[in-house]
């Protein structure tokens, strides 16, 4: 069964649009891809009611707040038991250094990307917040040189 919502070219003119400038108003929207204001605000609300606008957000600068150190941190968790799997995952999406977190197939569980000041407050989050944690049994620390952000997510197109 696929999770998938039919869209038109209307719809994806729409998220291409948001995508690029999620503050794009409706009248701009409507304007862009040729339909009443009115329209396009209803399309905008059908999007968000079947799961494919997930929301807006605001992109902050790590560097800029004081976290100019980003990490990947490799984590394994033993014994991978869904009881110890919960708690671990709301503590790590509870930390304010905490960027994103993957669960992952292979050796490694969890893949975590965190923001922090500098070396000493990468080990000291390291040594306090996971590896004191009974159940992680390795971080491998990777650090982020550089980041890119890539393009747009859409539905491919119909062939």
């Amino acid at each position: 069964m696929s999770d998938s919502v039919a869209l038109d070219p209307v719809d994806l003119q729409i998220l291409r649009l948001l995508q690029n400038d999620a503050r794009t108003t409706y009248r701009e929207l409507a304007a862009e891809v040729g339909v009443a204001a009115s329209t396009c605000l209803d399309r905008v609300a059908r999007l968000r009611r079947s799961g494919v606008i997930l929301g807006d957000q605001l992109r902050l600068d790590p560097a800029k707040l004081g976290r100019g150190l980003q990490a990947l941190l490799l984590v394994q968790v033993r014994p991978h038991r869904r009881e110890l799997i919960g708690p671990f995952v709301d503590r790590i999406r509870s930390l304010p250094e905490s960027r994103a977190l993957f669960h992952l197939t292979g050796p490694d569980d969890y893949l975590v990307q965190v923001a922090v000041a500098d070396a000493a407050d990468l080990q000291r989050l390291v040594l306090d917040e996971f590896t004191s944690r009974r159940e992680v049994a390795r971080v491998d620390t990777r650090l982020i040189f550089q980041q890119w952000d890539c393009g747009p997510l859409l539905p491919p197109a119909a062939n």
